[in-house]
């Protein structure tokens, strides 16, 4: 494609709680997503990652700012066919596999209801052999289509909600920390099996999570996210290897070690935005190399730099 298959642009995201009192949550945030790829998204809680999320595949209607999925304006008023598109090409996988499954139905029909609705299949049978190979291709066997959500464990609740995403063989996944939840031996699993379905299907992601070594291993380009703001991206090599913004530092810090030699040395980076002074809405957005980016004043810049 020459185009992104994901293009957000200015994306702001406010929440009203009463006359005099609005929850900022994202702040003009810019990026793209090609086709194919994955692009992690990461900060602390409450940096507003979920929000960005779920304002794309609209669980939220954005304040402002533009939204263009496949070429198409997704961010303002949906006309039937866009909406249809959205739906039918853009899946999330959401953080909790319990609460995000109906507990009243199977799984066999959880997995196939996108299937149903958008009317994929024209005989049950057709349905329900896509739904089994689906429940094959996520390592989970045929016969779990009969059983209800409560029957299985918090690593395969979350194969079913990696399946009933994968059904639709979406463009674009929005997988929402979906791996946090999840003892380390399932999270590589899990992932794993992302990476798979990813060079099988060629569906690309979102990838929101904490976990900055998950982030590195599966993500093609990282952007950082602090209090709203995007304030560094760049390729998984750029961030990692060469952080200018003092909170990606922070971040990259705070990563445990598996050498315990090496951990006893390790010293976290403190940052603190309001000692140092820097106000992110002051910030303008300076390219430093290839793709990568830094929310800086022309100041700050000079000194994190120098």
């Amino acid at each position: 494609m020459s185009e992104p298959l994901l293009k957000v642009d200015n994306l702001t995201q406010h929440f009203p709680i009463s006359r005099t009192f609005t929850v900022k949550a994202v702040n003009g945030v810019s990026f793209e997503i090609w086709p194919g790829e994955t692009y992690g998204l990461v900060g602390e809680s409450g940096s507003g990652k979920t929000t960005i999320g779920r304002s794309i595949i609209r669980l939220h209607n954005p304040t402002s700012g533009s939204v263009k999925f496949q070429g198409k304006e997704i961010a303002g008023r949906l006309d039937r066919e866009t909406e249809r598109m959205l739906r039918r090409d853009m899946q999330m996988i959401f953080q909790d596999p319990m609460s995000s499954l109906n507990p009243r139905k199977k799984v066999g029909d959880i997995i196939g209801e996108g299937l149903d609705i958008h009317h994929r299949f024209a005989t049950s049978k057709e349905r329900d052999d896509a739904v089994s190979e689906m429940l094959k291709k996520v390592g989970l066997s045929t016969a779990h289509a009969e059983r209800y959500p409560h029957q299985f464990s918090g690593g395969q609740r979350q194969r079913v909600g990696i399946a009933r995403a994968l059904v639709m063989n979406p463009k674009l996944i929005i997988a929402d920390e979906c791996i946090s939840a999840l003892d380390v031996s399932i999270q590589a699993q899990v992932v794993n099996l992302m990476k798979d379905i990813q060079a099988e299907i060629g569906c690309a992601y979102l990838f929101i999570a904490h976990d900055l070594s998950m982030v590195k291993y599966i993500s093609d380009r990282i952007g950082v996210l602090h209090l709203g703001y995007m304030v560094e991206t760049g390729t998984t090599e750029e961030i990692f290897s060469n952080p200018v913004h003092p909170y990606t530092k922070s971040l990259l810090s705070a990563v445990p070690l598996p050498n315990p030699e090496v951990e006893k040395r390790r010293h976290p980076v403190a940052y603190d935005r309001v000692a140092e002074g820097i106000d992110y809405s002051l910030g303008t957005e300076h390219l430093i190399g290839g793709t990568h980016t830094v929310l800086a004043t022309d100041e700050e810049l000079a000194r994190w730099t120098a």
